[in-house]
């Protein structure tokens, strides 16, 4: 029961479907996600040195554990193309057992291969 109070939820954009995709497939190979969602064109509108930017973006929403958390945030950065990437984190505080249980089974980095 531990590990399923220790799913969380990641959130990190991309500027375009190729480099969401790639991510995805790397984060779900290195078993640092059991899951990673693509959700298309949303736009961004924040400030950025200065001034108030507009981005059409995609949103990846990565299932995770928390102990994951620290390799997931480092595998982001290192295969993130934007400067500054979003990297958010949000506990699941309630779901599906089956679904939870799923969830941590399947993320089982290998520490010797990231």
């Amino acid at each position: 029961m531990s590990e399923i109070s220790e799913c969380m939820v990641v959130l990190t954009t991309l500027e375009n479907i190729e480099d969401a995709e790639k991510l995805a497939s790397l984060l779900v190979d290195a078993h640092l996600a059991a899951c990673v969602q693509i959700l298309p064109r949303i736009k961004s509108i924040y400030r950025w040195q200065s001034s108030v930017q507009q981005s059409d973006e995609f949103l990846i929403i990565i299932k995770t554990t928390s102990p994951t958390f620290p390799l997931l945030e480092s595998f982001i950065k290192q295969y993130h193309p934007y400067q500054t990437p979003e990297i958010i984190a949000l506990p699941i505080i309630a779901g599906s057992i089956d679904y939870l249980e799923w969830l941590a089974g399947a993320v089982k980095p290998n520490l010797h291969n990231n």
